[in-house]
């Protein structure tokens, strides 16, 4: 599927990183998630927890529900 919520949510993850600014290592330190995660996520081989996505929502400065928001930036 093209648009899944999981694609969606990748794709702004990356998008707002890249927005302000940040390494995917310097998000894990602002968000408490590792690294490793971050690019997992990035990449589609994992799926946030609702509690994660709002620790790197908030380490964004973004509000958690964009990250579930189809449309090009």
């Amino acid at each position: 599927m093209a648009n899944s919520t999981s694609e969606i949510i990748k794709y702004n993850i990356k998008y707002y990183r890249n927005l302000k600014g940040l390494t995917q290592e310097k998000l894990g330190e602002l968000s408490g998630v590792s690294t490793d995660y971050i690019s997992e996520l990035e990449r589609g081989k994992k799926t946030p927890s609702i509690k994660r996505l709002d620790l790197i929502a908030r380490a964004l400065d973004v509000e958690i529900y964009k990250f579930f928001i189809a449309d090009k930036k």
